[in-house]
């Protein structure tokens, strides 16, 4: 089996946020998503930095959205997680599923 490239617990977030956002996951919605949802603030150079490797990596992929007079007529980037970007996703759960089984105490889940 063919080793993924690892997945940082910022760039599980990222990920996150581009499912959650749909087809709506542009780098400013994408910063709001992750401060309302996960209480994260991050600067625009960290953010577009990190979605630069989850590109590099094969897990994000994007396309330009056409401009919006919002925009001032500039188009955006909108971002989508590819297949390989949801097993990688998929692999963390598991992965912290099988760490946390027996822990609900501990931890205090479902408090």
């Amino acid at each position: 089996m063919k080793r993924q490239a690892s997945l940082g617990e910022f760039e599980q977030l990222l990920l996150l946020a581009v499912l959650q956002l749909k087809d709506r996951a542009s780098g400013t919605s994408i910063s709001t998503e992750l401060e309302e949802r996960a209480d994260r603030r991050v600067s625009r150079g960290a953010l577009y930095s990190a979605l630069d490797r989850l590109e590099s990596k094969g897990y994000l992929t994007w396309q330009v959205s056409e401009s919006t007079p919002e925009r001032g007529g500039h188009p955006s980037r909108i971002f989508s997680v590819t297949e390989p970007g949801l097993e990688a996703l998929r692999s963390h759960q598991r992965a912290l599923r099988n760490l946390t089984q027996g822990l609900d105490e501990v931890l205090n889940f479902g408090r």
